[in-house]
């Protein structure tokens, strides 16, 4: 299993005020699976992601990604982690607006020590892959969203992680645009044998899933597998 995950409990607490974000939640994911997090806003979707990137720890409860339980990581082993294991893709793309589309991709290499040649050699081929080869020079004002979409796509995966985390990656695209990232993002995993998990509300992203669970109020309150529905 890629991710296990066990009475994961989670509570925001402000002031007097207290928001359940997760309830119990249990989750088994395999490696190479893709899996979607469905469900309404305030849900839980997005806390569970944040404590399978290592950015959050439960109250309660295990989580374990690639072999590694998340809530005994120091902040230090935890950024190496997020580093080295997982990539990540948010709705609205997060590229750093004063660096090109290449060097947005070469960045993660960079960060992680790779050398500034081996960095932009990884990034050139993801840039190709993506369709954009010869993108490289320009910066994110003048893509589209769905390039700049493509552009994050590849920055995620320069590092060869195991396990990649999308928050609504077609949110800020249009259904056509939309259908083409997704295309694009599981051809990727699918060739990388890497396991995927989105956050979504879109119809569109539920088709490519393997498996599929319902989130409310903090629980997983449904489950399936193919191309099911819920």
């Amino acid at each position: 299993m890629s991710i296990v995950c066990r009475g994961l409990e989670k509570v925001y607490a402000t002031g007097a005020a207290r928001t359940v974000a997760l309830a119990g939640v249990d989750l088994d994911v395999p490696a190479g699976k893709i899996l979607a997090l469905v469900g309404p806003s305030g849900s839980g979707k997005s806390t569970l992601l944040h404590i399978l990137g290592a950015m959050d720890v439960p109250d309660k409860g295990t989580a374990q990604v690639c072999g590694r339980e998340l809530g005994k990581l120091k902040d230090r082993e935890a950024a190496r982690f997020r580093r080295e294991e997982l990539g990540f893709v948010f709705q609205f793309f997060n590229l750093v607006p004063t660096l090109s589309a290449l060097d947005n991709i070469a960045l993660p290499a960079r960060l992680a020590g790779r050398s500034a040649r081996d960095a932009r050699a990884r990034g050139k081929t993801l840039l190709e892959r993506v369709g954009l080869g010869p993108r490289g020079a320009d910066f994110p004002d003048v893509l589209s969203g769905g390039q700049q979409q493509r552009v994050a796509l590849a920055r995620a995966l320069v590092n060869s992680p195991k396990v990649l985390l999308t928050d609504e990656p077609t949110g800020a695209l249009d259904k056509r645009t939309g259908e083409e990232v997704l295309k694009l993002l599981v051809e990727l995993v699918r060739e990388q044998n890497v396991t995927l998990v989105m956050a979504t509300h879109s119809e569109q992203a539920l088709a490519f899933a393997d498996e599929w669970v319902r989130l409310e109020d903090g629980r997983i309150v449904a489950r399936g597998s193919g191309r099911a529905q819920p």
